[in-house]
């Protein structure tokens, strides 16, 4: 077992960093599957618009009851069992979605590999914050954040690739990423030690305390209502996008799947430049400027009616949001103390999971009221919302 010592010298592309971020591949590669199928699952189960959105919505709200205990657990049992219990988890999920007879057996399976996320994240975060110092904290979470984008892009894109070119069932998608994810168990059990602090950076010159011994801050609270109220709106659009261009915009099922995907695929890039500019600009001030730049161009997505212009500002918008992404996810680190960062990254991805049960059934509501693309509407409005209260609400104090 290593000591912590070789972490004041560690590299950036670490082997422990590198086994996050594949291991962030796999956690993240089944989320949007289920929704890219909405259309061929519709159709096989003759299902409606509000079962999709219950469909889409269950799975986020069992994810929202095990978030704070996951994170609870992760602080007192350490981040390495937590996320080999996750992939286990995936791996039962996937393989039960490849057996799927029913709306009800999906709805569990798919359950499962949220289940997954929860597990995963709260640990899997606080490994990556301890793992640096705080001058290189945001990049490590913008290499370990394209991970995860990674696999919300190409769990989609391989929908249409497998069932489209090597003429998979929908079910044998699913069992083709069974196997990734027991390799990745393997990668994970060869990390040979795990922080327990964060690292003090080595400048010399005094710095403003960064962190307090309390979880529950006025800024903390702030941001997570920021938080919900940003993932509500991102949830009412995710949801029913892949609907919303196969009947709105006149695409076809594999087309669909390839740019629900590709939006995700942004972050592969996006995700590490964002953690970059982040460290050097200050985290909120990078984030309050490229999520602006982003719901500026899902307005004119919404605008304009010509399909390829929606799909290249829909690219853009996806492209700006995960330039937020590691941003984000440093300031929760800097707004809790290390010694509870796992329950912090529970209350991180909370907001998302209960939103994520909340705002389809919704978005289903407001679609079948007004139409599918009453659903942007409704979403810019959130989204500025949160921003105004990030703006106001949240006090970061940036490093000299």
């Amino acid at each position: 077992m290593e000591t912590e010592e070789p972490r004041e010298k560690m590299s950036i592309l670490s082997y422990g960093l590198l086994a996050m971020t594949l291991s962030h591949i796999t956690t993240h590669v089944f989320q949007r599957i289920h929704l890219t199928l909405f259309p061929v699952i519709r159709s096989e189960f003759s299902l409606s618009l509000l079962q999709l959105g219950v469909i889409a919505g269950i799975p986020h709200l069992c994810q929202a009851l095990f978030y704070l205990p996951s994170g609870l657990l992760s602080d007192r049992f350490g981040s390495k069992r937590m996320i080999l219990l996750s992939l286990f988890v995936a791996a039962l999920g996937s393989f039960m979605a490849s057996q799927t007879v029913n709306p009800m057996m999906l709805i569990v399976s798919v359950s499962l590999v949220y289940i997954n996320t929860t597990v995963y994240h709260p640990a899997a975060y606080s490994f990556t914050t301890r793992l640096f110092k705080l001058r290189d904290r945001a990049k490590a979470l913008g290499i370990h954040g394209c991970g995860g984008t990674f696999g919300m892009a190409i769990g989609p894109i391989s929908v249409g690739i497998l069932m489209e070119i090597l003429a998979f069932g929908w079910r044998q998608v699913y069992l083709f990423w069974f196997v990734p994810v027991l390799l990745i168990i393997i990668v994970v059990l060869r990390i040979r030690f795990e922080p327990k602090d964060d690292l003090k950076d080595d400048d010399r010159r005094p710095k403003p305390s960064l962190q307090t011994n309390s979880l529950f801050t006025p800024s903390l609270v702030m941001f997570l209502v920021f938080l919900s109220v940003r993932m509500w709106a991102w949830q009412m659009i995710s949801a029913f996008l892949p609907i919303y261009l196969v009947d709105e915009k006149g695409l076809n099922n594999v087309v669909s799947s390839l740019v629900y995907g590709s939006s995700s695929l942004m972050g592969l890039a996006a995700a590490p430049v964002g953690g970059l500019m982040a460290s050097r600009f200050g985290e909120k001030k990078w984030l309050l400027t490229v999520l602006s730049l982003s719901y500026i161009f899902l307005g004119l997505a919404v605008i304009i009616p010509n399909v390829a212009v929606f799909i290249i500002l829909y690219l853009s918008y996806s492209f700006c949001s995960f330039l937020g992404m590691a941003a984000n996810s440093a300031i929760m680190a800097q707004l809790s103390p290390s010694h509870r960062r796992g329950l912090a990254y529970a209350l991180f991805f909370l907001p998302g999971s209960i939103m994520g049960a909340v705002a389809p059934p919704m978005a289903a509501y407001i679609a079948g009221a007004f139409g599918l693309t009453s659903i942007f509407a409704f979403a810019l409005v959130g989204f500025v919302v949160g921003l105004v209260a990030l703006k106001l609400g949240v006090e970061i104090r940036r490093v000299p």
